[in-house]
């Protein structure tokens, strides 16, 4: 993790070099940027032949923050391409249970799962008004880890007899079982209060699956609402 930011915050110093040795006339405009993701991962209920399970995702809190680019490409469209880390994930209730004769399994868990990506948003932006502007575009992702946290219960149920156990659990995700490339669009907009100073708000829906499953019928897609600040050098 420190080396990731160490990464960041070299690539934002090169912007800003770079954006020294521009000329003044350029329209060019460097900047970073930061902010609060509120995410949660789309996933579908499903059946299998001896069973069911039931999802019910809510909203996680994580951060984004990086660096950027602006550029104009006609009077009043630009485009912006972006280098973020980006925590995705969610907050979990599921219930799995599964029969086999006159024995059944019940398994209910609530967890948080932490998801770190470095991800690459490339937006169109309108201006709508010179300190004002929409936006939307493709958001490229790379998964490089994260943690899942919670509690589970199990239940074994067979005739007149019940067995039940109960735990808590933290760990670092198993990478062979999620995809690394995620995609998604996003829309948005934001507002300068001064030509270096602004606010933002995006939305970013996934249309990738997080999690490898060779059940076609479940999709798993990662959702984020984002809100933060954005300055531009001069």
């Amino acid at each position: 993790m420190k080396k990731l930011f160490v990464g960041l915050a070299f690539a934002g110093s090169l912007f800003i070099n770079a954006q020294e040795k521009a000329k003044s006339s350029s329209p060019i405009k460097f900047g970073v940027k930061a902010g609060i993701n509120a995410t949660t991962m789309s996933r579908s209920d499903y059946s299998f032949s001896n069973g069911y399970q039931n999802n019910d995702e809510k909203l996680k809190v994580g951060f984004n923050a990086g660096v950027f680019v602006n550029i104009p490409v006609a009077e009043k469209f630009s485009v912006q391409p972006e280098l973020l880390f980006s925590q995705l994930g969610s907050k979990s209730e599921i219930r799995n249970k599964t029969s086999y004769g006159n024995q059944t399994s019940t398994m209910e868990a609530n967890y948080k799962t932490n998801l770190n990506y470095i991800v690459l948003p490339l937006m169109v932006q309108y201006n709508i008004l010179p300190q004002l502007y929409v936006e939307a575009g493709p958001e490229f992702g790379l998964l490089l880890g994260g943690k899942v946290k919670g509690d589970m219960t199990i239940t074994e149920r067979s005739g007149n007899y019940t067995f039940s156990e109960s735990g808590n659990f933290s760990e670092k995700i198993d990478m062979d079982q999620f995809n690394r490339f995620n995609f998604g669009i996003g829309i948005g907009a934001g507002y300068y209060f001064t030509p270096q100073f602004g606010v933002t708000a995006r939305f970013v829906a996934g249309l990738t699956d997080v999690i490898k499953n060779s059940n076609s019928d479940y999709k798993s897609r990662n959702n984020a609402f984002q809100v933060g600040v954005a300055y531009k050098f001069k």
